[in-house]
């Protein structure tokens, strides 16, 4: 089934949009997105697991055979360390440019939600007034008259937050 002309150019405008996002990295955000992305592959954890097999099967107490890092394998822990650290700072570099991204996918669902609230708000007043106009009984529902006043966003705010489950606080 063909999309509509309308879903095809708002999914133009979004694959733009990201592309732009996307062709704005710097040589090292997008060195970190890669490393960050091939870390949480499932062949990124075969090679880790045939690294160390091969080490510490090279590396094991032999009679007479010399070894460069004997058990308890120092170096190899030194290097898991040192790999570890630096892949915990790459995802956590890459999941902070995913959070401010999804803040900013955010405030612009909000910004367009608010709009849509009062094109939504216009339209059922004009659509009353048509109403009164031909003098159809549909104009005095209570309901309709409620959904045509416009959206206090702070009330609903408050509204949210006193009736909500409370749980703790995030901090700034």
């Amino acid at each position: 089934m063909q999309s509509s002309p309308i879903t095809q150019r708002n999914i133009k405008a979004i694959c733009e949009i990201e592309q732009q996002a996307l062709s704005r990295r710097s040589l090292s955000v997008r060195i970190s997105d890669v490393i960050a992305t091939h870390a949480g592959r499932m062949w990124f954890i075969l090679f880790h697991l045939a690294w160390f097999i091969v080490w510490i099967g090279f590396n094991w107490k032999r009679h007479g055979a010399t070894t460069f890092d004997p058990f308890p394998f120092s170096l190899l822990t030194m290097i898991v360390s040192l790999e570890s650290i630096f892949l915990s700072l790459f995802i956590l570099m890459s999941q902070n440019r995913s959070g401010f991204h999804a803040e900013q996918r955010n405030h612009l669902d909000l910004q367009i939600n608010l709009l849509s609230e009062e094109e939504n708000t216009k339209m059922l007043r004009m659509l009353r007034a048509l109403c009164e106009h031909h003098k159809l009984p549909i104009a005095n529902d209570p309901e309709i008259k409620s959904l045509a006043e416009r959206t206090q966003v702070q009330e609903v705010l408050t509204e949210l937050k006193n009736h909500l489950p409370t749980g703790p606080e995030p901090e700034d």
